[in-house]
C-alpha cells in the first residue's frame, strides 16, 4: 500500500478501494495510526489530527514518535526492532494507556490497540487511539463530588451530636469559670492565696486543654480535604472513633471492647474509617436504647486475610421490610439527619477495597455490622 493521507493529499489521486478506506478512516471517532517496519507513518486519519494538532499532510512519512512523549520514542524504535527480530509480542493485540503529545507540548493520556497485518511491502502495524482526557476529566468530577458528599456525611453527623458536644464542651469551659472565679473571691477577701494559685491554675490549665482537645477533634473531623491513605495500625483508630462519639452521651450504654490483640496494619484514610465507625457506633447506641440493660460491642479481629471491624447491639435486631433500602442514601427513619450515614459508609469502605456487612439479628437477638478491609501490602525490603 503507497502512503495516504486522510485529506487526500498524496501525490497520485486514490483508487476506488482506497478513497473507500480514507472515507471510513476519516469517519471513525478514534484516532487510527498506520506505521510501517521503520515506524514511519503511512496513515493518519482526521481523528488524529484533532487528537495530536497534526496534519495528516505533515505526518505522513515522518516517524511515529512525532506524537510521542520523549521517555516513549526513545524506546519505541528498539520495540518494532526487537519484535521483528524476535516475533516477541509486549502490546501487540493488548490494550493498554499509554500518553501522547499533542503539537502544542501538551503530555495527555490515551487508550492504544495496536494489531499488525502483512503486505507485499512488508509487516504494518495499526494503532488505534482514543483520547481519555473527557473519561479522566469525567472520573475526577465524580471523584471530587463523592468527596464532597463524605464531607457533608461528616458535617451532617457532627451536626446531630452538636447537643452532646455541646455539653460535653460545656463542662470543661464551666469548670475554668469556676477556678478563675475562686481565684478572685480569695484574693477580694485579702486571703493569702500563694500556696494554692499554683494548683488552681494547674486545673484551670487542664481544663482548659481538655476542651481545646475537643474542639482540636472536632475541626479534624468536619475538614475539607483530599482523601489521604496511610498504613496504620486500626485499633487506635477504633478507640479514638468510640470516644469521640460518646462524648456527651447522657444515657447510660455499656460499651464492650474487644480489640483482638495484634492484627495486620491497613491502608486507609484514617478520618473516612473513624467515620464509618463513627456512625455505627452511633446507629448501636439508638438501636440499644430502648432496652433494659443497654450495650454494644465493638470488636476488631482477622476474618478471612482481612481486617474485621463489627459493631453488635443489643437491640431488636433489623426488621426485615427495612432490610432492601438499608443501604440506599436518603431511607434512615432518624428524624434528624439526611440518611446518607450507611450508604456513604458502605461506599468509603468500597473504596478502600473492602465493604461493610449487615446480620440483621432479631429474634433476641441484635444487629450487627462489620466493616471489612484489607490487609496493607507489605512494603519491599531494600536491597543493596
Amino acid at each position: 500500500m503507497r502512503e495516504l493521507t486522510s485529506s487526500h493529499e498524496a501525490d497520485h489521486p486514490p483508487t476506488v478501494s482506497e478513497a473507500r478506506l480514507l472515507s471510513v478512516l476519516d469517519t471513525a471517532a478514534d484516532g487510527i495510526i498506520v506505521i510501517d517496519e521503520h515506524a514511519r507513518i503511512l496513515i493518519f486519519n482526521k481523528a488524529c489530527e484533532q487528537m495530536f494538532g497534526i496534519r495528516a499532510a505533515e505526518a505522513v512519512g515522518k516517524n511515529v514518535k512525532i506524537v510521542m512523549p520523549m521517555e516513549y520514542a526513545v524506546e519505541h524504535d528498539e520495540y518494532v526492532g526487537s519484535y521483528i527480530r524476535t516475533g516477541v509480542k509486549k502490546i501487540i493485540g493488548i490494550g493498554r494507556e499509554v500518553r501522547g503529545r499533542h503539537a502544542d507540548g501538551t503530555i495527555f493520556p490515551l487508550e492504544l490497540s495496536v494489531g499488525e497485518a502483512a503486505t507485499p511491502e512488508g509487516r504494518q502495524f495499526i494503532g488505534i487511539l482514543r483520547d481519555l482526557r473527557p473519561r479522566k476529566e469525567s472520573e475526577q468530577r465524580l471523584a471530587d463530588l463523592q468527596s464532597e458528599l463524605v464531607h457533608l456525611a461528616r458535617v451532617s453527623a457532627i451536626d446531630e451530636m452538636g447537643a452532646a458536644i455541646a455539653h460535653e464542651l460545656n463542662q470543661p469551659l464551666t469548670a475554668l469559670i469556676l477556678y478563675l472565679q475562686a481565684i478572685r473571691r480569695a484574693h477580694q477577701k485579702g486571703i493569702d492565696i500563694n500556696k494554692v494559685v499554683g494548683d488552681i491554675l494547674d486545673k484551670a490549665a487542664g481544663e482548659a486543654e481538655r476542651a481545646g482537645h475537643i474542639i482540636q477533634r472536632m475541626r479534624q473531623f468536619v475538614e475539607k480535604r483530599e482523601p489521604e491513605r496511610h498504613v496504620r495500625d486500626i485499633n487506635p483508630l477504633v478507640d479514638d472513633a468510640i470516644e469521640l462519639t460518646l462524648l456527651g452521651q447522657s444515657h447510660r450504654i455499656r460499651v464492650d471492647r474487644e480489640p483482638g490483640g495484634e492484627l495486620p496494619h491497613v491502608s486507609v484514610d484514617p478520618v473516612q474509617v473513624q467515620q464509618i465507625i463513627v456512625n455505627l457506633v452511633r446507629n448501636a447506641i439508638e438501636a440499644a436504647s430502648g432496652t433494659a440493660d443497654p450495650a454494644i460491642r465493638v470488636s476488631t479481629r482477622m476474618k478471612d486475610g482481612n481486617v474485621v471491624i463489627e459493631v453488635e447491639d443489643n437491640g431488636p435486631g433489623i426488621a426485615p421490610q427495612a432490610l432492601p433500602k438499608l443501604f440506599e442514601a436518603f431511607a434512615s427513619s432518624k428524624r434528624r439527619g439526611m440518611g446518607l450515614g450507611l450508604a456513604i459508609s458502605r461506599t468509603i469502605a468500597q473504596n478502600h477495597g473492602g465493604d461493610l456487612l449487615v446480620d440483621p439479628g432479631g429474634n433476641g437477638k441484635g444487629a450487627c455490622f462489620a466493616l471489612v478491609l484489607p490487609v496493607a501490602s507489605p512494603v519491599p525490603a531494600e536491597f543493596g
